[in-house]
């Protein structure tokens, strides 16, 4: 399950150059499907129930759903290749802020992580404070690397308390594994292979101790949005359908199924990755979409890990958050249910 973290910052600058060579998407052209990229984590992977049960077509929208791993779906948004992508709040942010990177709008969030995010220590590590002068594995400057700082700070530790090592995400159940670290910071599938696989592992913090440090959401390129905002409307429409259909018990093992297949495992195995992840309903997500400090808004959220981008040197300023979210067409929705 492959959602946070741009360790290949490379192939986001090749994606860049990219975008200058290869032309842009035809998102103004309305006779050509609207080009969404998507990978693999549930809010996201979710959207197979729509597009199995033809959902966009009973809506009157002709949607192109392109299936990448997480980082290539970025480099082809930034590429002009899809008018949008599924990202994180936070890597929407490095995606548009980064030298000659792309903006993006997000017109739904779809959901927060409840748990798919963990710190992870090794045998023997029973308390974070314990972490003061060891070495921590993640894949620096990205959300696993803001979740372990949330972390360490919640037990009045700071960022310097620790000695960081850069590990691609997928690789950190091997690195704790070697004890070359004594804590990795990751997403399942990697943090719950962490766990099964080092016996006496702990998860000592998950996302699910601060709802809202990880939105995600559906990004749209400014230009499709404006050009074929009555298509992105619809897109919102059936999103909420989609969230309907799994707020009812009834559907749930069918939604397992279909899920499960998208990713190739077994609907058992997938339960628990769609337990660690928050499907926001309309009338919650509402909430989300004000405008608040703290993780219970997407724009406070945002802006904190705004703050950590530049405290990162990913870009050198502080973005302009509004910029990147547009609740506009889920009030629409909302409007259109009362």
């Amino acid at each position: 399950m492959k959602r946070a973290g741009i360790f290949g910052r490379l192939a986001m600058v090749v994606a860049v150059l990219m975008a200058v060579i290869l032309p842009l998407s035809a998102s103004a052209d309305e006779s050509k499907p609207l080009k969404i990229a998507y990978s693999d984590w549930p809010g996201w992977v979710a959207w197979e129930i729509a597009i199995k049960k033809g959902w966009f077509k009973e809506e009157g929208v002709d949607v192109e759903f392109l299936w990448f791993d997480y980082v290539p779906s970025m480099d082809a948004y930034a590429a002009g290749k899809v008018d949008a992508v599924c990202m994180t709040n936070g890597d929407a942010l490095v995606t548009g802020g980064v030298d000659g990177g792309k903006r993006s709008v997000a017109i739904i969030i779809n959901d927060f992580s409840n748990g798919n995010d963990m710190l992870v220590t090794r045998p023997g590590i029973t308390d974070l404070k314990q972490l003061k002068g060891k070495k921590v594995g993640a894949e620096l400057g990205f959300v696993a690397h803001l979740l372990a700082i949330t972390a360490l700070e919640s037990v009045g530790l700071s960022a310097d308390d620790v000695a960081w090592v850069n590990v691609p995400t997928d690789e950190t159940p091997q690195v704790l594994a070697s004890g070359d670290v004594d804590a990795v910071a990751a997403w399942q599938p990697s943090s719950g292979a962490a766990l099964k696989n080092v016996n006496g592992a702990k998860a000592l913090f998950t996302s699910a101790s601060a709802p809202g440090i990880i939105y995600d959401m559906l990004c749209v390129s400014p230009e499709s949005l404006e050009a074929r905002r009555a298509d992105w409307l619809k897109v919102v429409k059936v999103w909420y359908r989609v969230v309907d259909y799994l707020k009812d018990e009834d559907n749930w093992d069918d939604a397992l199924d279909i899920l499960s297949k998208r990713v190739g495992v077994k609907p058992a195995e997938y339960e628990p990755f769609f337990d660690g992840t928050y499907i926001l309903p309309l009338d919650e997500v509402v909430k989300v979409w004000e405008k608040a400090d703290g993780l219970k808004s997407i724009y406070g959220s945002t802006d904190f890990v705004n703050a950590f981008n530049v405290s990162q040197d990913v870009y050198g300023s502080k973005l302009d958050v509004s910029k990147y979210l547009d609740p506009s067409l889920t009030m629409a929705v909302v409007k259109s249910k009362k």
